[in-house]
């Protein structure tokens, strides 16, 4: 299936069941109407970081199927995958060579070298503070060749994911063939993981750099388009990035709604929130929930500095254990600026605030986008966490096909369902239509959706006081 205005599942391969052919089994008997497209996260040979640190991506790793899998997947609903344009896996033929000949293979250049980049005397400490970090130190690995010869190579994320030098002829060929490959896959959308990271320039802070981030995207894009994909750029920062990005017309992602509906559920405060669901395009994926944690350094400017740490405190008074240590680098966490939680469990598992934070993201302008373990409403995976003492694994959960059977049972679960069936179904969600607002003070206030013709309405009446919601179409009550 090609793109389509469609709720869209972010899942692992094998998180709901154990590989693609379970995953398709219980997409289309347990969620078929509910979810239109799927975020699917990377299912390639990788050596780390859940896929994010892939060694190719012409092959489907056999645990979890292959080509065919994902094929049959396509023909129900659109399909994202990911290319990580910042980085490879240290395990990938590619790196593999140049560790075998060093600067004698050809693949060397598809690597920065830490020494190189730098003009005599650099980096100084003013360089090393200007660079845009999510971790507390230089990105930089060494590395030893096969030959015994050291060298410094670029590394902004974990260990295994080697930075790649985007200007390099081998890397823009690797792009050409991966975009090809993911289109005669069954892909619609390719999201471009860490895409502000991948432009290195003297003097800059290494992120969105412009005007080079601008030649770059549209570069991609020409590539993307004669594919028929279409590219999303996923940038994890200030929200004035992410406009410039949609102001140049690509859909982008909503990163800075979580944060929000969290402040004026605990808050009980709602004009925040409303300020900045009127500011948005049409043209956005919205979340709550994804793989990684909840970002906070995106409401930055959104919300004060204050309500920031207000927000946060009550997330961990809240949040069903969860702890401040879960989002540190003693839990290898590779982003400090994120928490890691579950959505349910950030809102204390409270049904009904739950269900509201969902029918505010369906209500905002864009596409839902729903994490596996959100659609279940899965509380923080404490085990899974202590067991791996890995933070983000607070929020990955692997569920069996029988415990999907029981947990789509829950009454908060059917709702929510309900809830994705009525935003697929009804034409009030046009991205071409209209958003208005009624608000009679801080804690009650409407959402109204209705389509370009205005032939179609939706509305949510809210009251922060008990979280409850009435939902309309077309001025008739909607249960769900």
């Amino acid at each position: 299936m090609k793109f389509s205005n469609k709720a869209m599942l972010i899942t692992y391969p094998d998180s709901l069941g154990g590989n693609l052919k379970e995953l398709d089994n219980n997409l289309q008997t347990k969620f078929y109407k509910s979810i239109g497209g799927i975020h699917l996260l990377p299912f390639f040979p990788s050596s780390g970081d859940r896929g994010f640190a892939p060694e190719r991506y012409d092959v489907v790793d056999g645990k979890f199927g292959d080509w065919n899998d994902i094929r049959k997947l396509s023909n129900d609903f659109y399909l994202m995958f990911d290319f990580m344009i910042n980085h490879l896996s240290k395990k990938s033929p590619e790196f593999q060579d140049f560790l075998k000949k060093g600067y004698n293979s050809k693949f060397s250049n598809m690597f920065i070298n830490w020494n190189r980049f730098w003009p005599s005397g650099r980096p100084n400490s003013n360089d090393i503070d200007l660079i845009y970090k999510r971790k507390d130190k230089a990105p930089v690995q060494e590395i030893t060749l096969h030959d015994g010869r050291k060298t410094l190579l670029w590394n902004t994320f974990g260990s295994e994911q080697i930075d790649l030098n985007i200007d390099s002829s081998e890397v823009k060929k690797m792009l050409i063939n991966v975009l090809k490959i993911f289109s005669e896959n069954g892909a619609s959308i390719v999201r471009l993981d860490a895409f502000a990271y991948a432009i290195k320039k003297i003097d800059s802070n290494d992120f969105f750099v412009e005007p080079d981030i601008w030649k770059l995207l549209g570069w991609i894009n020409r590539i993307a388009t004669k594919d028929q994909l279409m590219i999303l750029p996923e940038i994890h920062e200030n929200y004035k990035l992410v406009d410039k990005v949609s102001d140049h017309g690509y859909f982008t992602y909503d990163f800075a709604l979580p944060m929000l509906v969290l402040n004026a559920i605990y808050s009980r405060k709602s004009t925040k929130l409303l300020n900045w669901i009127k500011s948005r395009p049409m043209k956005q994926f919205t979340t709550l929930d994804t793989h990684d944690g909840i970002g906070v350094v995106d409401v930055k400017g959104i919300l004060s500095d204050k309500e920031i740490r207000t927000t946060v405190d009550e997330l961990y008074k809240r949040g069903s254990n969860v702890k401040r240590i879960y989002s540190s680098a003693e839990y290898n966490n590779l982003d400090i600026y994120q928490i890691n939680t579950t959505y349910y469990s950030a809102l204390g598992e409270n049904d009904a605030a739950y269900l509201l934070s969902r029918v505010i993201q369906v209500f905002s302008p864009g596409i839902p986008q729903i994490y596996y373990v959100g659609l279940l409403a899965g509380s923080n995976d404490l085990k899974l966490l202590e067991s791996t003492k890995e933070g983000r694994n607070i929020n990955r959960h692997f569920y069996t096909s029988n415990e999907i059977s029981k947990e789509i049972k829950r009454p908060v679960v059917i709702k929510l369902l309900h809830l994705l069936e009525f935003r697929n179904s009804c034409e009030a969600f046009d991205l071409f239509g209209y958003i208005d607002f009624e608000q009679e003070d801080e804690k009650h206030f409407s959402i109204i959706r209705s389509n370009k013709e205005k032939s179609e309405v939706a509305k949510i009446v809210v009251d922060l006081n008990d979280y409850s919601f009435e939902l309309f179409n077309n001025n008739k009550i909607v249960k769900l």
